[in-house]
C-alpha cells in the first residue's frame, strides 16, 4: 500500500470516528470503535474495520444502520478530506479483537489452578 493511501486511511479513521460518534443519530448504531481503515492504492475503496460493543444482534443492527448511513458518511468524509473522489466505503467487523479475546480465554483455561500449600505443624 502506498504512503499516500496510508495517510488517507489514517485521516479517514479519525474523521469516521467523529462522524459515527457525533453526527449519526440512528438508534440501531451502538457503541462503535473504528479500529482501522485500509485504503486501496488507487484511493477508490476504503475498508473500514469496526468493533461494536454488545451481542451478535447489536453488531448486526449496527452494521445495518451504518450501511443505511453510508451515503451521508461518504459525503461528510468528502467535505472533510480534500480528494478528487471520495473512496467507496465498505464496513467490516474487526475480527482480530474477538480472536485476541478467544486466545486469552484459552490461555487462562490452560493455566493450572494453584492450590494454597498447607503447612504441617511440627510437633
Amino acid at each position: 500500500m502506498s504512503h499516500r493511501a496510508n495517510r488517507v486511511g489514517e485521516q479517514m479513521k479519525k474523521e469516521l470516528s467523529d462522524i459515527i460518534g457525533r453526527k449519526i443519530k440512528d438508534p440501531r448504531i451502538g457503541f462503535v470503535t473504528v479500529t482501522d481503515v485500509q485504503v486501496t492504492g488507487d484511493l477508490q475503496q476504503a475498508k473500514v474495520y469496526i468493533s461494536v460493543l454488545g451481542d451478535d444482534e447489536q453488531r448486526e443492527n449496527t452494521l445495518k444502520g451504518l450501511a443505511k448511513a453510508k451515503g451521508f458518511i461518504r459525503s461528510e468524509i468528502g467535505q472533510r478530506i480534500r480528494l478528487r473522489k471520495t473512496p467507496e466505503i465498505i464496513f467490516e467487523f474487526d475480527e482480530s479483537i474477538d480472536y485476541g479475546n478467544r486466545i486469552e480465554t484459552l490461555l487462562h483455561q490452560l493455566q493450572p489452578v494453584e492450590k494454597p500449600v498447607e503447612k504441617k505443624e511440627e510437633e
